[in-house]
């Protein structure tokens, strides 16, 4: 199945892509310059903001909750469900990163293997 990427950071440029591929490869082959590091969804450097649309990217470990409820998708694993609309590059990760120390992650925000305590 085909569906319609938009950059809306890059001018609203438009690229067909293939759902069943993931979107940093789909793009990638469209000539769209994306940073990506590790290409199995353990890193953030190929995050982007999803702000229309919806993708499949279980396969992602490197997003806490907060993250996901910002918008933010890993492209090495997001495969697009429908029709979407992202930002890409460092302008789009306003809320991405945070400061541990002075705004520690809430109970709820943390991913649920690492916010409930291992029973013995």
């Amino acid at each position: 199945m085909a569906y319609t990427v938009t950059i809306s950071n890059r001018d609203n440029v438009r690229y067909q892509v293939d759902g069943k591929r993931s979107l940093l490869d789909s793009l990638r082959d469209r000539a769209v310059d994306l940073p990506y590091g590790c290409k199995y969804g353990g890193c953030i450097t190929c995050a982007a903001k999803l702000t229309v649309g919806e993708v499949d990217q279980r396969r992602q470990v490197a997003l806490n909750n907060r993250q996901i409820n910002d918008g933010y998708v890993i492209l090495c694993v997001a495969r697009p469900t429908s029709d979407i609309t992202i930002e890409i590059g460092v302008e789009s990760h306003d809320k991405l990163y945070r400061n541990p120390f002075l705004d520690p992650l809430k109970p709820y925000e943390l991913k649920a293997d690492i916010a409930a305590p291992k029973e013995a």
